[in-house]
């Protein structure tokens, strides 16, 4: 599994790969807005697919479906704790199947 800290970046990077047409449309850019014109565009995705853009980077990066369901709860764990709401709650309010 990528790091935390890595995921971002790795998403990015696949998306990008997987845009050939964007990476032409691009190419004459600096290497400072290719990146900003790469998240753009992947902000753009995330939005077309109804999703947020840190679920779309999830699933880039998940290797099985699995692995995309940890990291998701993973994430969903995290937002609970900075809203200081307990598990329980924050999974009824968003309506989350608790493990």
């Amino acid at each position: 599994m990528i790091a935390k800290e890595a995921r971002q970046a790795a998403a990015l990077q696949r998306f990008a790969e997987a845009n050939p047409h964007l990476l032409e449309e691009i190419r004459a850019l600096d290497a400072r807005e290719q990146a900003q014109q790469i998240q753009w565009a992947f902000e753009d995705a995330a939005e077309e697919q109804g999703i947020q853009p840190w679920e779309l980077a999830l699933e880039l990066i998940a290797e099985t479906p699995e692995q995309l369901r940890v990291m998701r709860l993973e994430t969903h764990r995290e937002v609970a704790d900075a809203l200081g709401l307990s598990w329980e709650e924050y999974c009824e309010f968003n309506e989350i199947e608790p493990e």
